[in-house]
């Protein structure tokens, strides 16, 4: 049992059967044993990379970071030059931006706290933040839909089902469970429940007066739903995915796709004006239009063009068409 494990029995054995946002909040976060805390603290449990568990386009610098650096300067000059411009990162990870982005008055944020201005206005980051935030799982069977909890039978984790969903999220589980009854029958289907992206959307926009946000992620549309009836949580590590998410808590990533539709609708109810989906080939592609990619590939030699020139290929040919884009405007 890993020691994260110990810590979900224990509460299990103490309250009942949780919820999985609670397994995965603590598998994920807790503060000596959550997956993401060890790596802080333990580089030999960094997720990150060819010894860790998953590449993300952050580790593909400086390329990544100086296009992305490209499209802050755009924006910027949309916005009007203002010398108030800042770039603030959430879910930061281990700061691989800053180098490129500390022209705009960078922050980062991260699950261990960071530096959140009062007002400004700029840009709000994010890449791979939504897909880590803990989900509930739901079940819907014979026209009923069900929250799926996790209990402890002394040897292993296993679903259990729970109590009937009411409100909002049961109108949101039979609305996707009818999408895809539109093109396929299934018995039964499974769903993660998205109960923490609109609340920390709010959050990672309020002090936002002016500007941009730019959200990259993997997730689908509701009409893309039906390419999803076991739902889309995974667990990942060293490299490969993993079917079974209540394995070895605190010791493998667990990601659930992001809800695109959901996640453009908390923002229309914030104000945001919602531009449509786009590809991260497609974003980068922009950001490196201005110059021809003449300063994301800018090298002192040979062999340091070349390594530029494959980071290049791996963001737009790799991970470009599997990662997207949402691009909110918060007006003044």
């Amino acid at each position: 049992m890993t020691p994260a494990g110990l810590a979900i029995a224990e509460e299990i054995r103490d309250r009942g059967p949780i919820l999985f946002s609670r397994f995965m909040e603590i598998a994920l976060y807790h503060p000596q044993h959550g997956y993401y805390r060890r790596a802080r603290r333990d580089r030999g449990a960094d997720p990150f990379g060819i010894h860790g568990d998953f590449y993300t386009a952050t580790q593909l610098q400086p390329v990544f970071g100086r296009l992305i650096a490209s499209l802050c300067e755009q924006w910027k000059s949309r916005l009007g030059a203002r010398d108030g411009f800042r770039v603030v990162e959430w879910g930061a990870g281990r700061g691989e931006m800053a180098e490129h982005l500390q022209a705009f008055h960078y922050s980062a944020v991260d699950v261990d706290g960071g530096d959140v201005p009062p007002a400004f206005e700029g840009v709000v980051f994010c890449n791979e933040l939504f897909d880590a935030l803990p989900v509930d799982a739901a079940r819907v069977r014979d026209g009923e839909a069900r929250m799926m909890r996790v209990d402890y039978d002394s040897q292993r984790f296993a679903w259990i089902e729970g109590e009937a969903l009411t409100g909002p999220w049961q109108a949101y589980a039979v609305n996707l469970r009818a999408r895809i009854a539109e093109l396929r029958e299934e018995p039964e289907v499974w769903l993660e429940l998205p109960i923490h992206v609109a609340p920390l959307l709010a959050r990672m926009t309020q002090p936002l007066q002016r500007g941009f946000v730019l959200a990259i992620d993997y997730g689908y549309t509701e009409r893309e739903i039906v390419r999803f009836p076991r739902g889309t949580l995974m667990a990942y590590r060293r490299h490969q995915a993993l079917e079974d998410v209540l394995a070895n808590p605190g010791e493998q990533d667990i990601t659930a796709h992001v809800p695109f539709t959901y996640l453009e609708q908390a923002a229309q109810s914030l104000g945001l004006i919602v531009s449509p989906l786009r590809t991260l080939t497609q974003v980068l592609m922009s950001a490196g239009e201005p110059d021809q990619f003449a300063s994301a590939l800018q090298a002192p030699d040979e062999a340091s063009a070349l390594r530029l020139r494959m980071q290049l290929k791996s963001l737009l040919f790799g991970m470009g068409e599997t990662f997207r884009c949402l691009v909110l405007e918060k007006p003044e």
